[in-house]
């Protein structure tokens, strides 16, 4: 919108000075003033020219955008279902995994905020508890493990699913 208001601005200054110009020619204003004017309107139109073709392309590319939005938006309605089942099937074997480990109750919830990727003060302002407590509870769950941290916990439930 901003753009359009500059450029309809840059517009009317361009019109202006070129009926001046026109003006000041007819009057017999020395070359020198016309001449700077002229150049006034000649960089008014390349301005204006310039933020048209601009606005132009902004549109077309969010245009763009929402149509591959669209197309995504269907293809994950598509796959909605397999992927809900897939996602379900997943969750469980987690939490299959979480109990041979023998987690606490408190263990397997931040080790499934861990898994998304959540920081431990994150974990700690969603579960309402001291970030050293969530510390605390990660070192358990990482030697209950037996991985060195987050990244390789992470790890131990991606690697199955990646090809060598």
């Amino acid at each position: 919108m901003k753009d359009k208001v500059i450029a309809i601005i840059l517009g009317i200054i361009m019109v202006l000075n070129f009926l001046d110009v026109l003006t000041d020619m007819s009057l017999g204003v020395p070359v020198w003033h016309i001449v700077e004017e002229s150049i006034i309107v000649l960089a008014s139109a390349i301005g204006f020219v310039y933020l048209i073709g601009e606005i132009n392309r902004r549109a077309k590319h969010i245009n763009y955008l929402k149509e591959e939005l669209v197309k995504s938006d269907h293809q994950l309605q598509n796959i909605s279902d397999e992927m809900k089942n897939a996602r379900t099937q997943y969750s469980e074997l987690i939490y299959q995994q979480l109990s041979k480990w023998q987690l606490t109750k408190s263990e397997k919830e931040v080790a499934m905020l861990l898994l998304k990727g959540l920081s431990f003060r994150e974990i700690s302002g969603v579960r309402d508890t001291k970030e050293k407590t969530v510390r605390q509870q990660a070192s358990n769950i990482y030697e209950k493990a037996s991985v060195e941290g987050r990244h390789e916990f992470s790890a131990w439930f991606l690697e199955d699913f990646m090809e060598n």
